[in-house]
Protein backbone atom coordinates (compact mmCIF):
# COMPACT_ATOMS: atom_id res chain seq x y z
CA UNK A 1 0.00 0.00 0.00
CA UNK A 2 1.45 3.38 -1.02
CA UNK A 3 1.76 6.10 1.60
CA UNK A 4 -0.47 9.16 1.43
CA UNK A 5 2.36 11.36 2.71
CA UNK A 6 6.08 10.71 2.64
CA UNK A 7 9.40 12.51 2.98
CA UNK A 8 12.82 11.30 1.87
CA UNK A 9 16.01 12.84 3.21
CA UNK A 10 14.20 16.07 4.09
CA UNK A 11 16.52 18.80 5.38
CA UNK A 12 16.10 22.46 6.27
CA UNK A 13 18.79 24.89 7.34
CA UNK A 14 18.66 28.58 8.18
CA UNK A 15 22.23 29.66 7.61
CA UNK A 16 24.42 27.57 9.90
CA UNK A 17 21.41 26.35 11.92
CA UNK A 18 20.06 22.96 10.85
CA UNK A 19 16.45 22.59 11.96
CA UNK A 20 15.49 19.42 10.06
CA UNK A 21 18.03 16.80 9.06
CA UNK A 22 17.51 13.72 6.89
CA UNK A 23 13.85 13.13 7.84
CA UNK A 24 12.42 9.95 6.32
CA UNK A 25 8.73 9.69 7.14
CA UNK A 26 5.69 7.74 5.91
CA UNK A 27 2.00 8.20 6.73
CA UNK A 28 -0.26 5.36 5.61
CA UNK A 29 -3.91 5.74 4.49
CA UNK A 30 -6.28 6.01 7.46
CA UNK A 31 -3.49 6.07 10.04
CA UNK A 32 -3.16 8.28 13.11
CA UNK A 33 0.29 9.49 14.15
CA UNK A 34 1.60 11.98 16.70
CA UNK A 35 4.81 13.96 16.29
CA UNK A 36 5.89 14.93 19.78
CA UNK A 37 8.62 17.14 21.21
CA UNK A 38 9.24 20.27 23.28
CA UNK A 39 8.85 23.81 22.00
CA UNK A 40 11.67 24.66 19.62
CA UNK A 41 12.23 21.06 18.51
CA UNK A 42 11.35 21.86 14.89
CA UNK A 43 7.86 20.33 14.75
CA UNK A 44 6.18 23.29 13.07
CA UNK A 45 9.11 23.66 10.68
CA UNK A 46 8.51 20.06 9.60
CA UNK A 47 4.80 20.77 9.00
CA UNK A 48 5.70 23.89 7.02
CA UNK A 49 8.00 21.78 4.85
CA UNK A 50 5.22 19.26 4.27
CA UNK A 51 2.70 21.93 3.25
CA UNK A 52 5.05 24.02 1.11
CA UNK A 53 5.07 27.02 3.41
CA UNK A 54 8.83 26.49 3.58
CA UNK A 55 11.08 25.12 0.84
CA UNK A 56 13.51 22.38 1.94
CA UNK A 57 17.26 22.82 1.67
CA UNK A 58 17.31 19.28 0.27
CA UNK A 59 15.13 16.19 0.15
CA UNK A 60 11.67 15.43 -1.22
CA UNK A 61 8.01 15.47 -0.20
CA UNK A 62 5.47 13.08 -1.74
CA UNK A 63 1.66 13.11 -1.61
CA UNK A 64 0.00 9.94 -2.84
CA UNK A 65 3.30 8.78 -4.31
CA UNK A 66 3.80 11.92 -6.39
CA UNK A 67 6.71 14.30 -5.82
CA UNK A 68 5.27 17.67 -4.73
CA UNK A 69 8.50 19.23 -3.46
CA UNK A 70 8.36 22.06 -6.00
CA UNK A 71 4.60 22.64 -5.76
CA UNK A 72 3.09 25.65 -3.91
CA UNK A 73 0.81 25.37 -0.88
CA UNK A 74 -2.45 25.73 -2.80
CA UNK A 75 -1.63 22.88 -5.16
CA UNK A 76 -0.76 20.60 -2.24
CA UNK A 77 -4.15 21.39 -0.71
CA UNK A 78 -5.81 20.38 -3.99
CA UNK A 79 -3.93 17.08 -3.82
CA UNK A 80 -5.40 16.34 -0.41
CA UNK A 81 -3.23 18.00 2.23
CA UNK A 82 -5.13 20.01 4.85
CA UNK A 83 -3.80 21.67 8.00
CA UNK A 84 -4.58 23.79 11.01
CA UNK A 85 -2.16 26.33 12.44
CA UNK A 86 -0.52 26.73 15.84
CA UNK A 87 -2.11 30.21 15.94
CA UNK A 88 -5.48 30.20 14.20
CA UNK A 89 -5.92 32.09 10.95
CA UNK A 90 -9.67 32.66 10.91
CA UNK A 91 -11.55 35.66 9.49
CA UNK A 92 -12.46 37.05 12.89
CA UNK A 93 -15.11 39.57 11.83
CA UNK A 94 -17.00 36.99 9.78
CA UNK A 95 -19.44 34.42 11.13
CA UNK A 96 -18.58 30.82 11.91
CA UNK A 97 -20.68 29.65 8.96
CA UNK A 98 -19.07 32.08 6.54
CA UNK A 99 -15.58 30.94 7.54
CA UNK A 100 -16.39 27.30 6.88
CA UNK A 101 -18.38 28.10 3.72
CA UNK A 102 -15.39 29.82 2.14
CA UNK A 103 -13.37 26.63 2.41
CA UNK A 104 -16.17 24.47 1.04
CA UNK A 105 -16.82 26.92 -1.84
CA UNK A 106 -13.14 26.86 -2.76
CA UNK A 107 -13.12 23.07 -2.94
CA UNK A 108 -16.30 23.07 -5.05
CA UNK A 109 -14.66 25.67 -7.31
CA UNK A 110 -17.47 28.17 -6.91
CA UNK A 111 -15.66 30.69 -4.69
CA UNK A 112 -14.84 32.95 -7.66
CA UNK A 113 -18.29 32.70 -9.24
CA UNK A 114 -20.35 34.37 -6.55
CA UNK A 115 -20.93 37.99 -5.57
CA UNK A 116 -23.01 37.10 -2.52
CA UNK A 117 -21.84 35.34 0.67
CA UNK A 118 -20.66 31.77 0.04
CA UNK A 119 -23.26 30.45 2.47
CA UNK A 120 -26.02 31.60 0.08
CA UNK A 121 -25.33 28.62 -2.20
CA UNK A 122 -27.42 25.71 -0.94
CA UNK A 123 -24.81 23.00 -1.56
CA UNK A 124 -22.17 25.06 0.22
CA UNK A 125 -24.46 25.95 3.12
CA UNK A 126 -25.69 22.39 3.62
CA UNK A 127 -22.20 20.92 3.66
CA UNK A 128 -20.89 23.67 5.93
CA UNK A 129 -23.70 23.15 8.42
CA UNK A 130 -23.10 19.39 8.36
CA UNK A 131 -19.46 19.99 9.31
CA UNK A 132 -20.47 22.30 12.15
CA UNK A 133 -22.93 19.66 13.33
CA UNK A 134 -20.19 17.02 13.24
CA UNK A 135 -18.01 19.21 15.45
CA UNK A 136 -20.86 20.10 17.80
CA UNK A 137 -20.89 23.84 17.06
CA UNK A 138 -23.84 24.22 14.67
CA UNK A 139 -25.62 26.40 17.26
CA UNK A 140 -22.81 28.94 16.86
CA UNK A 141 -23.10 29.18 13.05
CA UNK A 142 -24.36 32.79 13.12
CA UNK A 143 -21.83 34.10 15.64
CA UNK A 144 -18.79 36.09 14.66
CA UNK A 145 -15.45 34.45 15.36
CA UNK A 146 -14.61 37.22 17.83
CA UNK A 147 -17.62 36.16 19.93
CA UNK A 148 -16.44 32.55 20.28
CA UNK A 149 -14.28 31.15 23.10
CA UNK A 150 -10.85 30.11 21.90
CA UNK A 151 -11.62 26.40 22.16
CA UNK A 152 -14.49 26.71 19.70
CA UNK A 153 -12.33 28.78 17.36
CA UNK A 154 -10.04 25.75 17.20
CA UNK A 155 -13.01 23.61 16.17
CA UNK A 156 -13.94 26.09 13.43
CA UNK A 157 -10.45 25.81 12.00
CA UNK A 158 -10.74 22.02 11.94
CA UNK A 159 -14.14 22.35 10.23
CA UNK A 160 -12.56 24.49 7.51
CA UNK A 161 -9.80 21.94 6.99
CA UNK A 162 -12.32 19.08 6.79
CA UNK A 163 -14.37 21.09 4.31
CA UNK A 164 -11.50 20.72 1.87
CA UNK A 165 -11.99 16.92 2.12
CA UNK A 166 -8.30 16.22 2.70
CA UNK A 167 -6.63 12.82 2.53
CA UNK A 168 -4.20 14.03 5.20
CA UNK A 169 -5.04 16.38 8.07
CA UNK A 170 -2.08 18.05 9.79
CA UNK A 171 -2.96 19.44 13.21
CA UNK A 172 -0.23 21.78 14.45
CA UNK A 173 -0.49 21.93 18.27
CA UNK A 174 -4.31 22.09 18.27
CA UNK A 175 -4.41 22.01 22.09
CA UNK A 176 -2.22 25.12 22.48
CA UNK A 177 -3.95 27.77 24.59
CA UNK A 178 -6.89 25.53 25.52
CA UNK A 179 -8.19 24.97 29.04
CA UNK A 180 -8.27 21.43 30.40
CA UNK A 181 -11.97 20.93 29.66
CA UNK A 182 -11.51 22.27 26.12
CA UNK A 183 -8.62 19.85 25.56
CA UNK A 184 -10.83 16.98 26.66
CA UNK A 185 -13.56 18.07 24.22
CA UNK A 186 -11.04 18.33 21.37
CA UNK A 187 -9.55 14.94 22.20
CA UNK A 188 -13.02 13.39 22.16
CA UNK A 189 -13.72 14.96 18.77
CA UNK A 190 -10.51 13.68 17.20
CA UNK A 191 -11.27 10.17 18.38
CA UNK A 192 -14.65 10.43 16.65
CA UNK A 193 -13.07 11.22 13.26
CA UNK A 194 -12.96 7.55 12.28
CA UNK A 195 -12.54 7.68 8.53
CA UNK A 196 -10.41 5.12 6.70
CA UNK A 197 -9.85 7.71 3.97
CA UNK A 198 -8.46 10.36 6.34
CA UNK A 199 -4.95 10.17 7.80
CA UNK A 200 -4.08 12.46 10.71
CA UNK A 201 -0.69 13.76 11.82
CA UNK A 202 -0.96 15.43 15.22
CA UNK A 203 1.92 17.72 16.19
CA UNK A 204 2.05 18.37 19.94
CA UNK A 205 4.17 18.79 23.06
CA UNK A 206 1.29 18.15 25.49
CA UNK A 207 1.87 14.48 26.30
CA UNK A 208 -1.35 14.04 28.27
CA UNK A 209 -3.35 15.23 25.27
CA UNK A 210 -1.41 13.00 22.86
CA UNK A 211 -1.73 9.86 24.97
CA UNK A 212 -5.47 10.50 25.38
Amino acid sequence: MSSVLETRGLCKSFGALTVAEQINFRLEPGSRHALIGPNGAGKTTFVNLLTGRLAPTSGQVFIGGQDVTALPQAERVRRGLGRTFQINTLFKKMTVLDNVALGVAERLQVADQIWQPARALKAVRDESMALLELLGISADAGLRITDLPYGKQRLVEIAIALGLQPKVLLLDEPAAGLRHAEKQDLSRLLRQLRDDHLSILLVEHDMEFVMG
